[in-house]
């Protein structure tokens, strides 16, 4: 078996759900020592970053015979949880296919990344610079392994490898999370001139978040990414049937775009309550931020998405998919650019049959993270399905194209 599908399936039988999203869950420590050891096999200098107890990020480098550009490849080793998988751990191949929790999101990226260190640690080594392999915790909740890894690690580009469908990821956007609580007076149910409805006037704060959301939605869009979007995400209050509810909690979701001021959720929401209140005395409420990640954006002319494409169209016109397959990709619908232009379209290879696109991803990553470290970043992984449903796969040739794609781009990066 080849060395990638054996390393992605060793990886997919690994439990490494993420315990912050579900309690008690093994996390990443377990898929950690088996990534120390396949380093170590493959001839990486090793470097165990414990970001908290039990959670450690792992990190490869491959050291060039001179000096030169560094390169890092990084991807998260956690997952989310397998409610309602029959299987979720057992790495089932079939028509072309890896089945299983963490194939697409995003073990298949990470077997890629450490593939391509291997065929080049076992080909000769890099002549120049340095090839970075990082794979950090926490990505599904609340990325502390990339914030830690950026700490200590530097290089003068990044790829994250989450899924893209073979493409060339140079956006994606952001998001913040902001709560609201509204505040009543409680009383019996039969005494209304007592009580004051908290879960009523949320009502008042939801309808204007609606407002808020339509009027964002009909903004001139990103020409990647769309426009920015929200939507309330948790909502309690009340005690019993028999009482007015005096408190009422809200949790909502703002997505953001590149050119939006940071913290502009805080500021929509303040203003919302700031026009309640001042169209009725007795409206009582507050908010806070409660964590945010800003949105990411390369120049579709910087070297390093120029130089991912040329790795792209290197690959073998059958091995990559069609500029109208990728203009599919799943249903998040990434608009696609030309690095010529800023309209969207797509970008055409100068082999025949092959396209590299570049588009935006509608989900957040970890290539914020790195680029506001100075690291600039873009994202390029395999072609897959099922982000985080009950049957998630990876197209088994996509893991080794994408592999490919990055021992490509090593290669001409580090020099």
């Amino acid at each position: 078996m080849d060395p990638t599908l054996r390393l992605l399936k060793q990886l997919i039988a690994i439990d490494s759900i993420n315990p912050s999203l579900v309690p008690g869950a093994a996390g990443e420590a377990a898929i950690a020592r088996a990534l120390v050891e396949e380093f170590r096999g493959i001839g990486l200098e090793v470097d165990v970053q414990e970001v908290a107890p039990g959670r450690p990020n792992v990190v490869g480098v491959l050291e060039g015979r001179a000096p030169g550009r560094s390169l890092m490849y990084c991807g998260h080793i956690d997952t989310v949880g397998v409610s309602g998988m029959t299987r979720p751990f057992d790495p089932a191949e079939r028509d072309g296919k890896i089945y299983g929790r963490g194939s697409q999101d995003m073990k298949g990226g990470v077997a890629a990344m450490i593939g391509a260190a291997r065929v080049i640690a076992e080909s000769g080594g890099l002549s120049t610079g340095r090839l970075v392999i990082a794979c950090v915790v926490d990505e599904e909740h609340a990325s502390i392994g990339a914030d830690a890894l950026v700490t200590k690690w530097r290089a003068d580009g990044g790829v994250v490898t989450e899924p893209t469908d073979l493409r060339v990821a140079i956006a994606h956007k952001g998001f913040e999370w902001v709560e609201i609580e509204t505040e009543g007076r409680a009383a019996h149910g039969s005494r209304p001139s007592e009580g004051r409805d908290a879960i009523r006037l949320m009502g008042r704060v939801l309808g204007g978040l609606d407002a808020l959301d339509r009027d964002l939605q009909s903004r001139a869009p990103h020409p990647l990414l769309g426009t920015a979007s929200l939507h309330a995400s948790l909502i309690d209050g009340g005690h019993e049937l028999s009482s007015y509810p005096d408190r009422c909690h809200l949790q909502m979701e703002r997505r953001t775009i590149p050119g939006e001021a940071p913290g502009s959720a805080g500021r929509e929401v303040q203003a919302l309550l700031d026009r309640l209140r001042g169209e009725d005395a007795d409206f009582k409420a507050l908010s806070r931020v409660m964590f945010a990640r800003s949105p990411h954006e390369i120049a579709a002319d910087h070297p390093l998405p120029v130089a991912m494409q040329a790795a792209v169209r290197a690959q073998a016109p059958s091995r990559v998919p069609s500029a109208a397959s990728a203009l599919g990709w799943k249903s998040s619908s990434p608009q696609a650019l030309k690095s010529s232009s800023p309209q969207p379209g797509p970008q055409r290879g100068s082999r025949a049959g092959v396209e590299a696109l570049m588009i935006g991803m509608s989900f957040w990553t970890d290539a914020a993270v790195l680029s506001e470290a100075g690291i600039p970043s873009i994202l390029f992984g395999p072609t897959g399905g099922g982000l985080h449903s009950i049957e998630e796969w990876v197209e088994t040739q996509s893991v080794l194209t994408c592999r490919d794609a990055l021992v490509t781009l090593a290669r001409t990066w580090c020099r």
